[in-house]
Parts: C-alpha cells; structure tokens; sequence
C-alpha cells in the first residue's frame, strides 16, 4: 500500500482505546499525531495524585476527574481537528457488547488486570474485529501482541497459570516473610472487620490438635452499640495481636524449631493518654486529592518512612476510627482497594504490627502498599515505546499487511544493540476453549462440592464469566444476570448450596456441562469427573480444571489456589539478572535466525516464548502476592526472557 493510501486508510479507521492511564496517555497522543481522525476512548477511573508522575495528559487540578474525558480534552488542545469520544464507564457494562465492538475497525488494549483482558478478547472474536494488545512491568518484559480471529493466537490460548499459594496455617500462625503479615491483614483482618462478617474465615489460631482455643464464644469482632471507637479498636488490637499470639504460645511443638512471637498489647505499647487522645484528633483528615487520611490526621507525612510499632499502632487506631466514624454506611461491603488511602494505611499499620510480634523487619507504607497492590512502578518512556510499537501494528492490521505483524518484546537489557525483539504471531492453539471450543474436564467431588463452589471458582473464577448461564443437557440449572425476574433468580440461587449430584438434573461423573456468557458471546463445554481426594495445600478449591494445553506439553490444571481462606496467592520468583542478560542474548539471536526461516509451523514452533505469567502475577522488586493491580501496572501474559529460556533447554 503506497503512502496515499496508507494515509486514508488511517483517516477513515475508527478506533476503540481500552484504558486511557500509562500506556493509554501515551498511546492516545501517538495516534492523534499519526493522523487518526476518530478514536473511541474508554476508561472507567478516575485520575489520582499517584499518576501525574507519567501520565503526563493529566495535571494536579484533574484529580478526582474521569482519565477518559480528561485525556480527550487535553489532546484536542492541540489537535482540535480529530474526533475522540471519551466514555467514563466500565469495559464490562453490558452497554459495550458485541454489535459496539463491530463499529470498530481494530481495538487497543491498555488495561492492567486479566479479567477485563479476557472480556474485551472474548468480545473482539465475536466481533471478529482484530485487537492489539498491549503490557509493561517497568523495564522488564513489554510485548505488543497482535490477535486476528482464524489468523493468530487469541489471547486465551495460552493459560494463565494460578498464583502459587501459601498454607493458611503459615498466614494465621507461622509467618515468616513481611508479605504474610500484609495478607493476613489484607485478606483476613480487613476482610473481618470491614467486609462480609458472615464469610468463612480464619482469624483465630489453631492449637495444633484441631481445636480452636483462640476462637471466644461472644463474637469480637461485633461492636457494642455503646461502643465508642477507641474501645472497639483497643479490644480488637489486644485480641488479634496479643491474645492470639498467646494461644499460639500455648502449642509448644510448633515452636521447637521455630522463632517464638511475642504477644503485644496496646497498654504496653501507647500510654493511656495518647490511647485516648487518638480518638480525639481535630487535625484534618484529608490529603490533597480529598482522600480520606489517618495518616493526615496524625500529622505522619512521608509514606516512605519506617514507623515505629507506637507510629503503627497510632495509624491502625486512627483508621479504624476514620472507618467507623467517616465510612461506617460502607462497613459490610467493603473489599481491599490498593487505590484506597485510608485501607492501605490500615493494612499497613496491621501488617506492620503482627511482623513486629515475629521479629520481622517493618516496612513503609510505600512498600507495603507495592505488595499489597501487587505493583511494579510504571516507567514513563517504556510506556511511550509500547505505544509506539501498538500504532505501527494497528497500522498493519487497517493495511490488511497480516504477514508482516509481529508479536514485540522489549527486553530490560539491550544486548547487542538491540532492545526491541519482534517475532511472529503464533498459530491458534488447537486446545483453547475460547477460541477452538475445545471440550475441558473438571475433576471435582460431586458428592461434596456445591453449584456455588462450581460457579465462584470456575466459571466466574477461572473461566472469567460475567454473566453465566450453565445447562446441564437440556436442563438450565442456572442462569446469572442483573435483568432477571425476581422470581427466576430466586429459583435458581436455590440450586447454589446444593451439590453437584443433588441438582434438578444431577450432575455425575461422565456428565457433560455446558456453560454460556451471552455478553461475551462465549460458550465452552466441561466434562465432569468425580474425583474423592484433593491435595489441601496444592488444591485447596479441591476442584481441578483440565484439558486446556500449551503447545507441545500435556494437559495442565488451570484451577488451585484462589480461596485466601484456604492458601494464599504468592509471587514469582524474580527472574535473576545474569540470567536475563543469558536469555536476552539467545533470543537476539533467536531474532536473527527467524528472519532467515521458511514459515513453516515447526520453524516457528521451535521459538516459540511460551507466556509464563498470569497478567496478576508480575514480576517486581519486591515479592508481590495477590491478584490486584495498580494503575501503575501493565501486565503482560509471559516472560518472554524466563520463558525462551526454558524452550531453548
């Protein structure tokens, strides 16, 4: 296509922008200046303080404004001839379904969790409408990768493996690591307290002969009606991290090769003047975005200093007070947001006290809140390489210049001058249930295992269902969606607590199910087998998902290990830097040998980068252990460096 065309082919294009943070700034002035006349921008966040450092759209007096309309506005500035439409709305909203992506002529992924990913790949090959996506981890592992429907790979045909997980003796009883205070505070204190009270949880120690001596008969987590904060956060501080530890005590056998705690009490830590006076502060509350602060209010001002355990026990006190005072409506319903000041800095002061209790080292609350969040801090120009790098293949898509796509990779390293490693798209994986239909098997205990276990863990879980609908032969046994009748979805959430076999149409080994989302337009079929015994630690959800491979290796599971009341998600090992440099090196020359390959599928088969990370599981500096990210994050689906490393073996 000569330069006129390609010109006019890019004028009349319209594009769809999913995500306007790192990458997306980036990526929406790149293509303004590249000539695109009509761009389609979604985002459903607001800017925060935290951003201004790259994404550079946006000023200190954007804060707590849509990221969408903000970056439309501040782009037409000084490119006021294009059209760009800017929806501060969430990808998922039934609004955006199929017959909208149509509209489009190529999508541009900017986002930074696995779910959202999954939806708009699903929605793309409905549309059949290419997408280009996108993903950063600092320096470390950015790829562009390019999906056509019957051409490539989608973005599903290699499985994202589950998180590994930790035992959840090690999180209540045993810690060893400051990240196993910060989920046990995250995922069980936090939980506890401000989340859904009546959720199964673990918050009471065990005494090693299977009771639970830790656990009072009252409820200490109810607050009194005539409870004043200070009183209910003193109970709460004195019970978690004095009197359990001392039950802990109690069992000597686990501590004969093991660091003994040291129970802690809020009387020998804070004096009772300062104890009171915490209940009591008339500072403000409030940091510059508005954010509600215990920090602000206890006049404790840089993030990235070490508190002591009284600064942190002053902190948990005073956001504990902030919640009930200031949020109380919320009390119920809420879950950990890493974008939520005030819960990071509970987490924070909490995690820091348990590891105080077990001689482990404390942390900063900009620390803790990286691995709480699972964040890898965002670098300004690798976002504006990667951008670069989605224009160029959205350009090739409009040209229809499919053989010449290419998957890139942007190594932390530049070995032999070269920092970018373009190769080509893989073939679809014959195996993909999304993509090729492929029947999966779910091994599970029929007998024991209930709807909702089947639903919360697979299909909405592991599957990324939003809407599901689940047939068992010509029986629906379920169906999930905001628009159902009262009366039908009260039917079907009284087949959620019954086992598998216990349905209107059992469900047994040798059963086949047949699970729908009718947004996505995604249907998959699973195959049952019953299954008696589970692993408790490597299989805590006691339900395993098969039959969904990566090329050239047997069938892996794609389940374990997403109940934190269970085990615990932990991080990837990082990658170590020697290592790197070796890898880079063989794929540079990985690079230079595919341009010289016929394109058979063994020859690209042989360098093939298999993705070895879930788009949750980034590799960062510090070990990060949970599913959630921050917008500092653009996660990609592999390491290409670890990955290549282990092929060329």
């Amino acid at each position: 296509m000569d330069s006129d065309s390609k010109t006019e082919a890019i004028k009349r294009a319209k594009v769809l922008m999913v995500g306007a943070g790192g990458i997306g700034c980036e990526l929406l002035k790149t293509l303004a200046l590249s000539g695109f006349q009509d761009i389609h921008i979604i985002d459903m966040d607001t800017i925060e303080v935290s951003n201004l450092n790259r994404q550079f759209l946006f000023r200190q007096s954007h804060v707590g404004q849509s990221k969408a309309k903000v970056a439309r506005d501040a782009v037409l500035r000084f490119m006021p001839q294009i059209c760009i439409t800017p929806y501060h709305a969430n990808v998922k909203d039934p609004e955006f379904n199929v017959d909208f992506f149509k509209k489009f002529n190529v999508i541009l992924n900017g986002l930074d969790n696995l779910d959202a990913r999954r939806h708009v790949n699903r929605l793309c090959l409905a549309a059949e409408v290419p997408l280009v996506e996108s993903g950063t981890t600092g320096f470390l592992g950015q790829q562009v990768t390019v999906h056509i429907k019957g051409r490539t790979e989608c973005y599903e045909c290699q499985p994202k493996p589950t998180p590994k997980t930790y035992p959840v003796c090690t999180i209540t009883s045993t810690p060893l690591k400051f990240v196993h205070c910060i989920v046990w505070a995250k995922d069980l204190l936090f939980a506890k307290l401000f989340g859904d009270r009546n959720q199964e949880n673990d918050l009471f120690v065990h005494t090693g002969d299977g009771s639970d001596s830790g656990k009072p008969t009252d409820d200490i987590f109810e607050r009194g009606l005539d409870e004043v904060p200070v009183q209910y956060g003193r109970k709460i501080y004195d019970h978690v991290f004095g009197y359990n530890i001392e039950v802990a005590l109690a069992n000597e056998e686990t501590w004969k090769n093991r660091r003994r705690p040291r129970p802690i009490f809020l009387g020998d830590v804070l004096p009772e003047k300062l104890i009171l006076q915490n209940g009591n502060l008339e500072k403000n509350c409030l940091t510059e975005d508005l954010s509600l602060s215990a920090m602000s209010s206890l006049g404790l001002n840089n993030p990235q200093e070490i508190w002591s355990l009284a600064e942190n026990s002053r902190l948990f006190l005073e956001a504990l007070r902030l919640f009930i005072e200031r949020r109380g409506k919320d009390i119920g319903s809420l879950t950990f947001d890493k974008d939520d000041q005030l819960a990071v800095e509970f987490v924070t002061a909490a995690a820091n006290i348990r590891a105080s209790s077990f001689g482990i080292p404390l942390h900063s609350l900009f620390d803790a809140k990286g691995i709480a969040g699972n964040i890898v801090h965002a670098v300004a120009t690798t976002n504006a390489i990667i951008a670069g790098l989605i224009v160029i293949e959205a350009i090739k898509v409009l040209e229809a210049d499919f053989q010449n796509c290419r998957m890139t990779y942007c190594l932390e390293h530049p070995c032999q001058k070269m920092l970018l490693m373009p190769i080509e798209p893989f073939e679809a994986n014959k195996s993909c249930y999304v993509c090729s239909e492929t029947p999966l098997l779910l091994e599970v205990n029929t007998q024991t295992s209930t709807l909702r276990d089947f639903v919360d863990k697979i299909v909405k879980n592991k599957l990324g269902m939003s809407f599901p609908l689940i047939m068992q032969g010509a029986t629906l046994i379920f169906e999930g969606g905001d628009d159902l009748e009262e009366d039908v979805a009260a039917n079907y959430a009284l087949n959620l607590d019954k086992v598998l076999t216990a349905l209107p149409a059992p469900v047994t080994s040798g059963s086949m199910l047949t699970v729908e989302d009718l947004q996505q337009e995604l249907s998959c079929h699973i195959n049952i087998k019953h299954r008696e015994e589970f692993d408790e630690e490597k299989e805590p959800d006691r339900m395993v998902l098969l039959g969904w491979t990566t090329r050239g290796k047997e069938s892996q599971g794609v389940s374990n290990g997403d109940n934190t009341t269970a085990a615990i998600p932990a991080a990837p090992e990082a990658i170590n830097k020697s290592e790197e440099v070796e890898v880079a090196a063989e794929i540079s020359r990985t690079k230079r040998k595919l341009s010289e390959m016929s394109e058979t599928t063994e020859d690209q088969e042989t360098f093939q980068i298999l993705p070895d990370t879930d788009a949750n599981n980034s590799m960062g500096p510090q070990e990060v252990e949970d599913n959630d990210y921050d917008d500092d994050l653009m996660v990609l689906d592999g390491n290409p460096e670890a990955s290549k490393k282990r092929r060329l073996q």
